[in-house]
């Protein structure tokens, strides 16, 4: 008899505990809640949930909880379509915004027919560990491994290694996520506005005789791009021409014309468009490895 009355009291006080407990949750709930308005989701759905980071925010998700509290315009998303980014707008009862688009730029042109190897590099076929050993093998110690690196992290399939080893970016699949600029050893990407044209395609700074002994395409300080170009549009720096994008209405195929080895060029859509003076490439094959005894 007293086990039953035990096992009853125990089945009293666990009931009314939970009971209890219960109410706790249901009074903690409503005065603990946070409103989320229910427009978050449904903008969420309509982006591609590929979570690159090229809008500048955390995801998507987090790019949707801006968006519908006015902090970032739709049109940042750059991996969706027009179209869905309008319908976004629509929905919001918002501006679309006018977000120019970026795509990556590669500072280099020296595939390996025109820039020099002092050393064969055998090992882990990625830049990153070539550039461990000793640069990974280019006389030029700031040009591309050729590896691609770039190519393998890129989810877009928006970079493609050339048939000399030169990573190049398709505009219309580049959504400017960034992860190319953080995988390459050399720092040779940047994300630029397709506005700007006008390009350095390397970024040798060695001294200019050095540096063309290195890689016939390489700039070599000649000063001609700067008198050429627009007042202060471009300037010498560390032997290497450097644009200053503030000018960039300034800028015109004027000053590719006469660079001797096409380092500055003219890009025009998925074309890279060298000066009539810079030297014509023939050589298709790899240049052998000048290998230093």
């Amino acid at each position: 008899m007293q086990t039953l009355q035990s096992i009853l009291f125990a089945s009293t006080f666990m009931a009314a505990l939970g009971g209890l407990l219960a109410l706790f949750l249901a009074i903690a709930s409503k005065r603990l809640y946070v409103f989320e308005d229910p427009r978050i989701d449904q903008v969420e759905e309509m982006l591609p949930h590929s979570n690159c980071g090229a809008c500048g925010t955390a995801g998507c998700r987090n790019f949707a909880e801006q968006v519908v509290a006015g902090s970032i315009e739709p049109a940042r998303c750059t991996v969706n379509p027009p179209q869905q980014n309008i319908s976004i707008a629509s929905l919001l009862g918002i501006d679309l915004g006018n977000v120019e688009k970026r795509i990556a730029r590669l500072a280099c042109s020296g595939g390996n027919n025109v820039a020099k190897s002092s050393a064969n590099y055998v090992g882990h076929s990625t830049c990153r560990s070539a550039a461990v050993i000793s640069g990974g093998g280019r006389s030029c110690a700031w040009g591309c491994l050729g590896l691609g690196d770039c190519s393998h992290v890129c989810d877009f399939g928006a970079i493609f290694m050339n048939r000399q080893g030169l990573p190049e970016v398709d505009p219309e699949k580049c959504t400017a996520c960034g992860d190319c600029v953080d995988i390459c050893p050399k720092q040779l990407f940047s994300l630029e506005p397709v506005s700007r044209q006008l390009w350095v395609a390397c970024r040798n700074q060695a001294d200019p005789s050095a540096s063309e002994n290195s890689c016939v395409v390489s700039c070599t300080a000649c000063g001609r791009c700067v008198m050429d170009a627009a007042p202060g549009l471009i300037k010498l720096d560390r032997n290497l021409a450097v644009i200053d994008y503030s000018k960039n209405g300034l800028a015109d195929r004027r000053a590719i014309e006469r660079c001797p080895t096409g380092a500055i060029v003219w890009l025009d859509g998925k074309r890279a468009d060298k000066g009539r003076a810079a030297r014509k490439i023939i050589r298709i094959q790899p240049l052998p490895a000048t290998v230093e005894a």
